[in-house]
């Protein structure tokens, strides 16, 4: 079939001074091989084909998506700072019209990184897509954005920093999470009180294959996204869903990543996980970045690929339908269940959250403050405590109104440094960060 072809932007960062030991999952063979199999093919002598270099990003847009406890230098590494880079400066490419689409190849991931970030979770210490996110909404007034994450991990720490935030529309396509890490993204977490119905959650179970993935697709995720009208949509393409990952217990193809990306046609993809080396992740990069130029990928395929093999169950193709009927009866009452919700909540909403730091060994203790506004999304306070750390942290929204901004200001001045190692305020509204207390 003839495609029509766009202008690719490419960003390959394999971050070499980075791994969680060299034997790891997580290590830069997962993008070299990939390297060599583009080279391979010869796609660096495409037209429509860029390759860009990362710029070195200002740090308060990584402090104004996160609280980086005790700061950002502590906790993570340039490496970090140069994948969030490359995130906006495909970003850049992309709404400035060099480029159609864009897509960083880049590492360390981030899906898992929280709003409060104390280190490395899931591989992930800092969340390159909210910051893009962040970035987009302050140099270039993006409105509505729409984050489809297909890692098979549950993005959490995607979900969790546009909990409560309607014009970021988040669904996460991801295994069950009664099977795999980090054992959240289940269909009732669907946002925050100003939120409800933006995120969206599709638990799949193990062994869903190619046409369980493209159902959802179809069925769902595009029905909702003409709904939503996003002027951007981002694609966190974890490659974890393959059938030969070491860590996941799925059925998704080459192929299937390569129809996926067709169809849901994101402005700009990121790479997330994805571990199987050598089986996957050349096969799974080649056939999205072909199915983002417009190039064939028919021929792409893995050496041991076997559709009859890989079939979905009966049983599991229906569980996935009543599945995409759920969650889309979710998104149309969305209105009503704010309106519930509010009712009874009326001031506050407030979630205990126990958040595990797998690779870490540690656990930190939060408690979530979210103020219900009539007049935004509403001012949200976090007491978050980790190691030696006491943190007060106060986010004051993008659409923040005057109340909610003096609020969280007053809350700044008066909360005594003697009672928290860590004071924080993040102005969104005003693109302002604030710190106080023991800043080492």
């Amino acid at each position: 079939m003839q495609r029509a072809q766009n202008k690719l932007g490419l960003i390959l960062f394999p971050a070499f001074d980075w791994r969680i030991t060299p034997t790891h999952p997580e290590r830069e063979e997962r993008l070299l091989y990939t390297i060599d199999q583009i080279e391979e093919e010869g796609f660096f002598d495409y037209e429509n084909v860029f390759v860009f270099n990362p710029e070195i990003i200002d740090e308060k847009y990584i402090n104004l998506t996160h609280f980086c406890v005790p700061n950002f230098d502590s906790i993570a590494t340039i490496s970090h700072k140069i994948a969030a880079s490359s995130t906006i400066t495909i970003a850049k490419k992309v709404i400035s019209k060099k480029v159609e689409k864009g897509f960083a190849l880049i590492r360390p991931p981030g899906h898992h990184a929280r709003r409060i970030t104390y280190g490395d979770r899931g591989f992930c210490i800092i969340n390159n897509e909210a910051i893009m996110v962040e970035y987009l909404r302050k140099e270039y007034k993006i409105g509505r954005i729409a984050i489809i994450d297909t890692d098979c991990h549950h993005g959490d720490g995607t979900q969790d920093i546009f909990w409560n935030d309607k014009d970021v529309l988040f669904i996460s396509l991801h295994q069950d999470g009664r099977t795999l890490y980090p054992g959240s993204g289940f269909i009732d977490e669907v946002g925050g009180p100003a939120a409800i119905g933006y995120t969206l959650n599709l638990p799949l179970p193990p062994y869903t294959s190619d046409e369980g993935f493209l159902y959802c697709l179809e069925n769902l995720i595009l029905p909702i996204l003409e709904e939503f009208k996003p002027d951007i949509i981002i694609n966190s393409a974890g490659q974890d869903n393959h059938y030969s990952d070491p860590l996941t217990n799925m059925n998704f193809s080459a192929q299937g990543y390569a129809k996926l990306t067709e169809r849901l046609n994101p402005h700009i993809s990121v790479l997330e996980g994805g571990y199987s080396v050598e089986s996957a992740l050349p096969y799974v990069n080649l056939g999205i970045i072909f199915a983002l130029a417009g190039i064939d990928y028919s021929n792409i395929k893995e050496p041991d690929y076997d559709y009859e093999k890989l079939r979905q169950s009966p049983k599991i193709s229906e569980y996935i339908k009543r599945l995409c009927e759920n969650v889309y009866t979710i998104w149309k009452n969305k209105e009503q269940t704010a309106h519930e919700f509010k009712k009874k909540y009326q001031k506050y909403y407030t979630r205990k959250k126990s958040i595990y730091y797998d690779t870490m060994g540690f656990l930190e203790q939060q408690l979530e403050n979210i103020k219900i506004c009539n007049k935004c999304s509403g001012l949200i306070t976090i007491e978050s405590r980790c190691l030696n750390y006491k943190v007060f942290a106060i986010t004051i929204p993008h659409d923040a109104c005057d109340e909610c901004c003096d609020e969280g200001y007053k809350l700044f001045t008066t909360y005594d440094p003697v009672n928290f190692s860590h004071i924080i305020l993040q102005d969104k509204k005003n693109f302002e960060f604030y710190k106080k207390g023991n800043l080492k």
